[in-house]
C-alpha cells in the first residue's frame, strides 16, 4: 500500500471477526497500538491454519514475521468487533506480503491498514524454504487485484 492508497472493505477477500477485549483498551480509552499487530497476526494465521492446513506444532515449515507496519486511521475501543480483512500483496518463492485492513463492525472505511511479511523457514534449521504448496494454494485466492 502506498501512502495515497486507502483500500476499502471490498478490496479484501478474506475476513475474520475479532471481538475486542476489555484488556485491549489502554489508559486513554482506546485499543492500544500494539494490540493492532495481534489482530493482524490472528487473522493471517487463522487463515493459514483453517484454509492452508498449517500445523503450528509439527509442521516442517512455518512463517516467521520479518516485517510489519501499521497506519492508524481511527480509534478502536472495547466493546467493538474488529473485522480483519486480509489480502496477499505478493506471494514470492519463500515469503508472503500480506495487507490487512481492520474495520470497526460494518464500517466501509478501515480503522487501520497494516502490512505483514512472513518468511517461510524449516522447523529444524530455521533456514528459508519455499512456501508450502498447501499454503500457496490457500493464499492464491487472496491475491490483491492490480490497480
Amino acid at each position: 500500500m502506498t501512502d495515497t492508497t486507502k483500500p476499502g472493505r471490498d478490496d479484501f477477500p478474506y475476513f475474520m471477526a475479532i471481538p475486542t477485549r476489555w484488556m485491549d483498551n489502554d489508559i486513554y480509552g482506546h485499543v492500544n497500538n500494539v494490540t493492532y499487530y495481534s489482530y493482524f497476526d490472528t487473522a493471517v494465521n487463522h487463515h493459514l491454519i483453517t484454509a492452508g492446513g498449517l500445523d503450528i506444532h509439527e509442521g516442517r515449515a512455518f512463517g516467521v514475521v520479518a516485517e510489519t507496519s501499521c497506519r492508524f486511521l481511527k480509534a478502536l475501543q472495547f466493546p467493538d468487533v474488529v473485522n480483519a480483512g486480509v489480502r496477499v500483496a505478493r506471494l514470492g518463492r519463500t515469503s508472503v506480503r500480506y495487507e490487512i485492513g481492520l474495520f470497526c463492525g460494518d464500517d466501509a472505511e478501515p480503522a487501520a491498514l497494516g502490512t505483514f511479511v512472513h518468511v517461510w523457514v524449516d522447523r529444524a534449521g530455521r533456514r528459508p524454504v519455499p512456501v508450502p504448496d498447501t499454503i500457496r494454494a490457500a493464499l492464491a485466492p487472496l491475491a490483491a487485484k492490480a490497480p
